[in-house]
């Protein structure tokens, strides 16, 4: 199965999250499974929301990807974002590192098992929907109704080629509702209090979470100096030394006031962070609490940081077939974003996040996907799934 094609046809199928519909591409990747003898079984979390699986519950690897996307607004696009354009060394549009690449790595790395090696994969294998919101209907959702059992998980999320993501910063969302006493504009500020006022005290008290550097006194510090090493010489990342041990904030949404000449009374901000190894978010989350001058914080999502261990089985062999495909050392990094591992860790899945893409495409005009990427995904894919067939061993080249 020629997977830069497949790439281009799952990027052309719209699935935008939101609204979420991921109908059409788990019906396409349907088809594609089930005419690998996979017997793929359709997952309808809700009306539009859909997920897939094939395989045995009781399968020691889980091969898992996404298929919504963020959404795209065509303007400044080279090309269409859902034209999925080959142009002989990428395939271009919204979704093809984030992450239609990787879902299109697995299924032609399946299919050159299935066609060379054996008539099964002894792996599970999961297309959800809902991960660019909040995975409720996805990969939570597979959880929640026993539908998957732990094991080793490779997710194929884009990283970097040498480097499997073990691990991940916490998460934690909030939505802040501030009040105030509304009074005439002409009067404020010796009239009335201002809701958005008391939001900007509060954004400036959190201005200076970032202050501090975290230490998980393990050796947890080993892996995030490497990672920050690694992070910081590809992708000149700002604080690349101790990026991963700050607390990163992002008050990605505010809203306030009723009228220019009110002193407004409403004000609702929501707020994410990332929490590093180490900091106590219990702490933090009362910190916040003491600077919201009796806003009403409700918690939307709280996930601290996760990591799997550098000696998984998991990690290892993912390791080892990246070497092996690219002929050059490989080892483990954390990092700073989220994804569905922190879901499957909680749960007790052995999780590495290793998949083809431009990380500085991410959710970026112009996102695209590197052809030889996609070919040393599948490569690596082949080599992993091979490691855990009975009575297998050796590596491809």
């Amino acid at each position: 199965m020629n997977v830069r094609t497949l790439c281009s046809e799952l990027v052309k199928i719209n699935s935008e999250n939101p609204p979420g519909s991921t109908i059409d591409i788990i019906e396409y990747i349907r088809e594609i499974l089930h005419s690998l003898g996979l017997k793929p079984e359709v997952i309808k979390a809700s009306k539009d929301r859909h997920n897939i699986l094939t395989g045995k519950k009781d399968a020691p690897l889980l091969l898992c990807g996404h298929v919504d996307v963020v959404p795209a607004i065509a303007n400044d696009w080279t090309y269409p974002p859902f034209s999925g354009f080959d142009d002989g060394n990428d395939i271009w549009g919204r979704g093809s590192t984030d992450m239609k690449g990787g879902c299109s790595a697995l299924i032609s790395a399946c299919s050159e098992i299935l066609e060379s090696e054996s008539s099964e994969l002894n792996a599970r294998l999961a297309f959800v929907c809902d991960e660019e919101t909040n995975g409720t209907c996805g990969i939570q959702y597979c959880i929640n109704k026993s539908l998957i059992n732990p094991c080793d998980c490779i997710i194929a999320e884009p990283s970097l080629p040498l480097h499997p993501q073990t691990g991940q910063k916490g998460l934690c969302r909030f939505s802040i509702h501030f009040s105030g006493k509304p009074g005439h504009g002409s009067l404020y500020p010796f009239v009335g209090e201002s809701a958005i006022m008391n939001a900007n005290s509060f954004l400036t008290y959190c201005s200076g979470l970032s202050d501090t550097v975290y230490s998980a006194g393990n050796e947890v510090d080993e892996i995030i100096d490497k990672s920050s090493d690694v992070f910081g010489e590809l992708r000149s990342l700002p604080m690349s030394s101790s990026l991963l041990k700050r607390i990163m904030w992002n008050p990605g949404i505010i809203k306030g006031g009723e009228k220019s000449n009110i002193v407004a009374e409403h004000c609702d901000l929501e707020l994410e962070m990332r929490v590093p190894w180490g900091c106590n978010i219990d702490e933090v989350i009362k910190g916040l609490r003491a600077q919201a001058k009796g806003a009403k914080i409700e918690e939307i999502s709280i996930y601290g940081p996760s990591i799997t261990p550098p000696d998984s089985l998991i990690v290892k062999k993912t390791c080892e077939a990246i070497t092996k495909v690219f002929q050059k050392t490989s080892f483990p990094v954390v990092q700073f974003a989220a994804s569905d591992a922190r879901y499957l860790r909680k749960f007790g899945f052995s999780v590495v996040e290793y998949g083809p893409g431009y990380l500085d495409k991410l959710h970026a005009i112009d996102e695209k996907v590197s052809i030889e990427g996609l070919n040393n995904a599948k490569s690596v894919y082949k080599n992993v799934i091979r490691s855990y067939l009975p009575g297998k061993s050796g590596l491809y080249n």
